[in-house]
């Protein structure tokens, strides 16, 4: 790993299965221990109920409004400034809420890696 300035590329977003936009900022091999991407939820639309394996992952929220959903807490709205935080193989969610995009930055320990992601849209809690 070198030091070094990262720009946001907008032009880098995609749509992720799980129902939100992506712009992976930082998800390098060279850096295993973290990785850092930008989601951005839409107006009225939620993710799908989803976990990850052996990656702790926090949600700092940017812009918006919305409810998460994480393992057994009651729902829960959150808006910018709100931290977050989600355990290995803890089902999660979110909902915007807001008239305006939902964004956050999802901030993975070790990085995320597209294995151990696991749709839990259809399994009982």
């Amino acid at each position: 790993m070198r030091e070094g300035i990262i720009r946001e590329d907008p032009s880098k977003e995609f749509y992720f299965k799980e129902g939100c936009y992506i712009i992976e900022q930082y998800n390098t091999p060279l850096d295993p221990k973290i990785s850092i991407a930008r989601a951005r939820v839409e107006p009225g639309k939620k993710t799908r109920w989803h976990r990850l394996k052996d990656t702790t992952e926090r949600y700092y929220i940017l812009n918006g409004t919305g409810m998460v959903e994480i393992g057994p807490l009651p729902p829960t709205e959150v808006k910018p400034g709100d931290l977050i935080v989600i355990p290995p193989m803890c089902p999660q969610r979110i909902k915007n809420t807001g008239n305006d995009d939902l964004v956050f930055l999802a901030i993975c320990t070790p990085r995320f890696i597209y294995e151990n992601y696991e749709d839990v849209e259809d399994f009982p809690f």
